[in-house]
């Protein structure tokens, strides 16, 4: 995999993770996913590229063959998003 489509997956990723948190700290939340993640998107979800939804989909689909990192945060935006919804 070339260099501009390694970018261009860990670029779309993080947006599309980003996109999804309901974290207070959202800067923070998009970093820590984009560190966390990348390599995990590019490995399971490069082929998604460049819809945004369908890596963010692919990703949540994929859950059990990611990172323990990677995973931590997912687990951590998917509270997140619980707590949120039930207020």
């Amino acid at each position: 995999m070339n260099f501009h489509r390694t970018s261009k997956i860990a670029l779309l990723f993080a947006i599309a993770f980003a996109a999804t948190a309901l974290s207070a700290r959202p800067s923070l939340a998009f970093s820590e996913a984009q560190q966390m993640c990348t390599g995990d998107a590019m490995r399971l979800c490069g082929h998604e590229v460049p819809n945004v939804q369908r890596i963010t989909a692919c990703m949540v689909r994929h859950r059990a063959q990611v990172s323990p990192g990677c995973r931590a945060v997912m687990d951590r935006e998917h509270t997140a998003r619980r707590r949120a919804a039930a207020q």
